[in-house]
């Protein structure tokens, strides 16, 4: 009789093994096998990250293996359990694999497919047919969308972490509880001894040290001794935690009546200011996003404020980016001046204050929520309910948004929700974070995700001009490298541009993001299909640079560039002046965060700037979704240019005070994790 070697792999994640009986089934072309249940006697089976080997003998030849069935039945208590792969030796010598990477639970059961990456129109046989089409009619129940707030991007159906489908949870919701980990972070910061006085204000800025100086590095103790320079406060719009703000002036707006009298001390050119802008050396962040935004009212006893400044910024003869310009609001007028470099000392700094928490908010909300986990959650869902196991484009893209709906929901549940988290600390809770992201959904168009367009579009693509611009430059190779390695895996599996187009399930995946992520608006640019192996190639790069680059360079330098208070303050609590002459440094300390809300925006830029636990950097694929040799080629040459650019990046880095290194890929997780 026919005798079948299976090897089963469980997972090494905690809990990952089972003690529950399981059993399998071989469904082949010339037949099907009766259920064998995988035991070995006094033997403990499916431990975690156990490999076990098992002989099946069935009764007649079952031809060419289809599928395996894994049923998983409660031996005392229901006991989930990891399935990594399977593989099976045929009575002929052939090895096939079964990739899974999933969960089964309860008496649950799974039905793989071999490993092959494979089109629709790949399967001619019913039974595979039947099997792609219930595997997605099941992912469709289990994977609903729901509007969380009018106006957002569609999200998960889900109220909390554990009503996700298993296989998308954290394997330790521990490690993502963002109260559990604000308090870590309070305790490894010693900051706790200050939460008792929490709406006293500070003494001076030398007051901020203390809670500052348990854990710093090379960035953040250079932002504590420099950010009252003009040179650093310009340096961050280029290489801080929010590059995305500054463009090149092509015009000086009307609501911004800046003449060549206010600036002239600043300008080395010996030019005008209209001459200046011609030669694009004038450059500009507008905050209007943020007029008329409602400050937070959470907490009666403290009233909190919020601006919505511009700032014009020049390059200097050394070119550098330095300030020379701050109006801090949208409406000209004798109570909104003009900050100068000229006007008294405090005076200025307190404007540059004012912009610098502004970035802030913006940051937070829009560069980095929306902007990257919103979206890269829509790219998640839609790739869950129209993309089958074995289609080539989910074994590209699951690894890149792994843990990303999970850490979502997490934050609906903890920290942007109404009393959550972020209301304890932020202006912009309460409501105005919700305000925020409902206008920028207007700007979030397919465009504004491609890299090197986004970059052009704000006049920043020269580095001859610019030439220290390093989230740019990173930025840009890191593009290039996913585009040349999405474009291989395109070419592997679809020969033609027609076959692109007649892909339902691709087509499908495009349009429910198009449909549900960005609610159908056509101004938004999204494609409602792809029509070429090019086009497949850039959305696949965008969905891929999303999750991984453009998080990494917003999210992970948040401590280095916000926990020195002054430099990011998370609220202002006194409006913005609207008179030159009178700012004090007494004013300035009351205007800055008191020491609770200083101590919880610490915790938070520490808590989410921490890379997980066994994290998984671009390249890595430690699941193997795909077996094919070609695939797996790409894969290796791709790993080989993300190496090279971690040595362009890490030679420039030896000789710079103030190293860039967010968008190395030895530092550039998968997908949005935290």
């Amino acid at each position: 009789m026919p005798s079948y070697t299976v090897t089963v792999a469980t997972g090494s994640q905690w809990f990952a093994g089972t003690d529950d009986y399981i059993y399998l089934s071989l469904l082949g072309s010339a037949g099907c096998s009766e259920k064998h249940l995988l035991d070995k006697p006094f033997y403990n089976d499916f431990e975690r990250g156990a490999v076990d080997s098992y002989d099946v003998t069935v009764d007649e030849e079952l031809g060419e293996i289809q599928l395996v069935k894994i049923e998983k039945r409660k031996y005392w208590l229901h006991d989930d359990w990891y399935l990594k792969y399977i593989t099976l030796k045929t009575p002929q010598g052939d090895y096939i694999e079964f990739p899974c990477y999933r969960w089964i639970t309860g008496d649950g059961e799974v039905v793989l497919r071999d490993g092959r990456a494979k089109l629709a129109r790949d399967d001619q046989i019913h039974i595979l047919k039947q099997h792609r089409r219930k595997e997605l009619e099941t992912r469709q129940k289990q994977y609903r969308w729901m509007e969380w707030s009018p106006g957002f991007p569609l999200s998960i159906d889900a109220k909390c972490h554990k009503d996700l489908p298993r296989d998308i949870q954290f394997d330790s919701e521990k490690g993502v509880d963002f109260v559990l980990n604000y308090s870590k972070a309070m305790e490894n910061l010693f900051i706790n001894r200050f939460m008792h006085m929490f709406q006293s204000s500070w003494n001076d800025f030398a007051d901020f040290e203390k809670i500052f100086v348990k854990i710093s590095n090379t960035i953040s103790e250079r932002v504590m001794n420099h950010w009252q320079e003009d040179l650093m406060f310009g340096y961050q719009f280029l290489n801080g935690c929010n590059p995305v703000l500054i463009r090149r002036c092509t015009e000086l707006p009307e609501k911004f009546p800046v003449t060549t009298e206010m600036v002239e001390c600043s300008l080395e050119r010996q030019l005008s200011l209209e001459q200046e802008v011609q030669q694009g050396n004038i450059f500009i962040v507008d905050f209007e996003l943020l007029d008329g935004i409602d400050a937070n009212k959470t907490d009666p006893c403290t009233l909190q404020f919020l601006a919505a400044p511009i700032c014009l910024l020049y390059k200097n003869l050394a070119n550098k980016i330095v300030p020379i310009a701050i109006q801090l609001s949208q409406i000209p007028g004798d109570e909104n001046p003009i900050f100068l470099p000229s006007d008294a000392k405090y005076d200025w700094l307190l404007a540059k204050i004012w912009v610098r928490s502004s970035d802030f908010h913006v940051h937070q909300t829009i560069t980095h929520l929306l902007r990257t986990h919103l979206v890269s959650e829509v790219f998640g869902i839609a790739m869950y309910r129209q993309l089958p196991a074995v289609h080539p484009i989910f074994k590209l893209l699951v690894a890149h948004v792994r843990y990303t709906i999970a850490i979502n929901t997490k934050a609906r549940e903890q920290l942007i929700c109404e009393c959550g988290l972020f209301d304890k600390a932020n202006a912009t809770g309460g409501g105005g974070h919700v305000q925020m992201v409902q206008r920028a959904m207007k700007d979030l168009t397919y465009a504004s995700l491609c890299f090197p367009e986004a970059i052009k579009a704000r006049g920043m693509e020269s580095k001859e001009d610019i030439p220290y611009y390093f989230y740019r430059d990173d930025g840009l190779l890191v593009w290039e490298a996913i585009r040349m390695f999405t474009a291989e895996v395109v070419g592997i599996y679809y020969e033609s541009d027609q076959v692109v187009q007649e892909d339902p399930e691709l087509q499908d995946f495009v349009n429910d993001v198009y449909v549900y992520g960005m609610r159908g608006r056509k101004s938004s640019g999204f494609p409602k299909s792809v029509k070429s192996r090019e086009q497949l190639s850039e959305y696949l790069t965008v969905v891929i640079f999303t999750a991984s680059a453009q998080h990494a360079a917003v999210n992970f330098g948040q401590y280095d560039w916000c926990s020195w208070i002054p430099n990011a303050p998370p609220t202002m609590r006194a409006p913005p002046p609207t008179a030159k002459g009178v700012v004090t440094i007494e004013q300035i300390v009351d205007t800055l965060p008191d020491r609770g809300r200083s101590c919880w925006h610490l915790g938070a830029v520490w808590a989410l700037s921490q890379f997980q636990e066994n994290e998984l950097f671009l390249g890595m694929y430690p699941e193997e979704h795909f077996i094919e040799k070609p695939v797996k080629a790409a894969m290796a040459r791709f790993r080989k240019n993300l190496e090279a650019i971690v040595s362009v990046i890490a030679e420039r880095n030896k000789k710079k005070q103030l190293p860039y290194y967010y968008l190395s890929p030895d530092r550039i997780p998968n997908s949005v994790a935290i």
